[in-house]
């Protein structure tokens, strides 16, 4: 009786366990939320890892900052000469010895002589296939600069349109192909392309450009470009463009003529033209080599160097169509600093040298003469006037216009200089000292 009654009370706990109801609604919600909780999760990590990446990347594997390009600026002084170039009795003998007496020699010794100098065909044709060979090899650093722009036709139909010009690598700073070239007819354009001596063709940027000359300095990743292409590519020799050019024979390279890979011979005729631009004091090449008045590219001496960037916005109207060049030794500094990504400080004045022979009958101060200024410039502003003479900017002194230009190229745009000049007086020059911030050229 006992045992039916324990069974009976252990009865009424027996259940049933029933699974709750699923609310499809509130899962959907939790799934979709969870979904987005993780595009939100994945999104923030990878916008860290963007921000991050280049951070990390530069610590573990730093870049290689760009070499600092250096040209080193010759004078006509140190500029060897050919008639250098052969020994003397004294470089021929470690001892003096007499020199002999000079034979005298009569008309008919003279003119066979002159019979045995006379060259022939075979001569010119050597003659002139050593300058080819000069110039193919020069041409290895001659490039063609391409601008494209994008355009809309009369059909509403976009077409590209191009214009060339002709540069020379100037530098190699171990990340970038530097190219210097004149773009003033290609300054609009959307894009550049530049093409090499090879037939291959990379984009460029502008890496700094002046706005004086209308040069720039234009930069291609050594990274992008074909091994080939380097290694049949090289920079140019800058060479000097000193007075004693005048006669010299010169070979202009890359579209003389207005066409790619035109090759033209001549000779210097002229050094000395000042071209009239503020803050420089560059002087004009000409040459009797006729071309195009579109011409661009280099003038090269028979040693292969570079003496000129053939520019003819300054020639007179009656030789718009001869050849000619902003001599590179005036350029050398401006190229230095595009190259180096430095902006050119800006001044506003124009000038000449004072000589000794005019500051001795005249009574002008030894310096850079001022002959015209700028309006709203910054030489405007500090007061500065035209026939004042500049002798010092800050501690470097100025002897001559060119000492001017040197100085203001080492400074950087938006700085004070301190102007030291000579006034001229009621009676005599007086000393001035005035304040002047540079602006920058756009």
């Amino acid at each position: 009786m006992k045992e039916n009654i324990n069974q009976d009370n252990t009865d009424f706990m027996k259940e049933t366990i029933k699974q709750r109801p699923i609310n499809r609604r509130k899962l959907v919600r939790r799934t979709l939320l969870t979904a987005a909780m993780a595009v939100v999760f994945g999104m923030v990590a990878c916008f860290t890892f963007l921000l991050l990446e280049p951070v990390i990347s530069n610590r573990l594997y730093p870049e290689e900052e760009p070499q600092t390009v250096v040209l080193v600026e010759e004078t006509e002084e140190n500029e060897v000469l050919p008639e250098d170039m052969i020994a003397d009795e004294s470089q021929m003998h470690p001892t003096p010895t007499p020199s002999p007496q000079p034979a005298v020699l009569g008309d008919e010794q003279i003119a066979q002589l002159l019979s045995e100098m006379e060259l022939g065909s075979e001569d010119y044709m050597n003659l002139f296939a050593n300058m080819k060979e000069l110039a193919r090899e020069a041409e290895r650093s001659v490039v063609t600069v391409v601008g494209v722009t994008s355009d809309v036709g009369w059909l509403v139909s976009e077409y590209e349109s191009e214009g060339a010009v002709s540069g020379a690598v100037v530098a190699d700073n171990g990340k970038e192909l530097l190219i210097l070239a004149n773009v003033s007819s290609i300054k609009d354009a959307d894009s550049l392309k530049v093409i090499f001596a090879d037939g291959e063709e990379y984009p460029a940027s502008i890496k700094k450009g002046d706005s004086n000359t209308g040069l720039a300095v234009l930069s291609i990743s050594k990274a992008a470009m074909q091994s080939s292409t380097l290694e049949n590519t090289g920079t140019v020799v800058l060479g000097t463009s000193g007075s004693n050019l005048v006669g010299s024979p010169v070979i202009a390279l890359g579209r003389p003529t207005g066409t790619e890979g035109s090759l033209c011979y001549g000779n210097i005729t002229s050094t000395g033209n000042p071209i009239r631009l503020p803050d420089s004091n560059y002087r004009y090449i000409t040459t009797d080599i006729y071309g195009s008045s579109n011409a661009s590219g280099v003038l090269i001496n028979l040693r292969g160097q570079v003496v000129g960037i053939i520019d003819m916005a300054y020639n007179a109207s009656d030789m718009k169509n001869l050849v000619s060049a902003i001599g590179i030794s005036d350029l050398k500094k401006l190229v230095e600093r595009l190259s180096n990504d430095r902006d050119i400080a800006y001044f506003g004045v124009y000038g000449v040298d004072v000589t000794e022979e005019v500051g001795e009958e005249m009574g002008v101060p030894l310096g850079a003469y001022i002959m015209e200024i700028d309006m709203d410039s910054p030489a405007m502003d500090a007061g500065i006037q035209s026939g004042d003479v500049i002798t010092k900017i800050n501690e470097t002194e100025v002897t001559n216009y060119q000492d001017l230009v040197k100085a203001l190229l080492s400074e950087q745009p938006e700085t004070t200089i301190a102007v030291h000049l000579m006034r001229q007086g009621p009676e005599n020059y007086m000393e001035m000292e005035v304040n002047a911030v540079l602006g920058k050229k756009p």
